[in-house]
């Protein structure tokens, strides 16, 4: 298994280095955002070749090329003939000087790592011992079709929504009625899915942290946080706020009389 991890980073050092070739000939760092799905399915391809396969690995490596071809197209179809994400511009102008080598290392070898980390319960999988459909199994799958629909619904809902919107209007119809951000709920879910379908394998709960990191770095770092703050001082998205749950879909409390 140790093998196993040492070839998927270096198969990601390389990939994360073509992307950012990419990104400086486009003068975007937000195509990381393209490549972050895209990333996962080259490992499960990878897995897929070289080491054996089961009925329940197919389906790990079935619903991560589902959820990266989704997210990757989705990504790539919102940020068509836009500007640079506010967030990568941002950095941009902080960086100055150190543009280039901390775009490298903290956008896409990052990026990089990250995705190796909570990818790391299928490559786990991939190296352990065949086990049969299980209740693990079939409660994992519900829980990321659970999630795959929030993430997939909620993201259409507000591609509609921006296409139509005025400036400054906030989403807070659909599943944005009950979570301020139903999209990172459905990932979140979907991960915590496919760690649940691992479990009954040897070791496999050591590799909670992948589940784990993606919960911190969406509830606490680069999603909820740096997005939510695009917003502060926007009277309608404070009243929103205050009605609205932060991720795990609620019925919204009645506004103040």
């Amino acid at each position: 298994m140790v093998q196993l991890f040492i070839n998927c980073f270096l198969i990601i050092i390389v990939y994360a280095t073509l992307w950012f070739l990419i990104a400086l000939y486009k003068k975007r760092n937000d195509v990381a955002d393209i490549a972050w799905g895209i990333g996962y399915i080259i490992i499960c391809i990878y897995l897929f070749v070289k080491t054996d396969r089961w009925p329940v690995l197919a389906v790990l490596y079935s619903l991560v090329l589902i959820w990266g071809l989704r997210l990757s197209i989705h990504i790539f179809i919102r940020n068509k003939n836009k500007k640079e994400d506010f967030r990568y511009l941002a950095w941009r102008q902080e960086w100055g000087k150190n543009f280039l080598l901390r775009s490298y290392l903290q956008v896409f070898i990052l990026q990089g790592i990250i995705l190796l980390i909570i990818i790391s319960p299928i490559i786990h999988a991939s190296a352990a011992l065949p086990v049969r459909w299980n209740v693990f199994t079939w409660l994992g799958l519900f829980c990321w079709l659970a999630g795959f629909y929030f993430q997939a619904v909620a993201d259409y809902q507000l591609a509609v929504f921006v296409k139509k919107r005025n400036p400054g209007e906030i989403m807070q119809t659909g599943l944005w009625k009950y979570s301020r951000h139903p999209n990172y709920f459905g990932e979140i879910l979907m991960w915590w899915g496919i760690f649940i379908i691992t479990l009954p394998l040897e070791n496999s709960f050591y590799f909670i942290i992948s589940p784990l990191s993606i919960t911190f770095l969406l509830v606490f770092v680069s999603g909820i946080p740096l997005l939510e703050k695009k917003y502060m001082n926007n009277p309608a998205f404070e009243a929103y706020k205050k009605r609205t749950s932060i991720l795990i879909p609620l019925p919204p409390s009645k506004p103040p009389v």
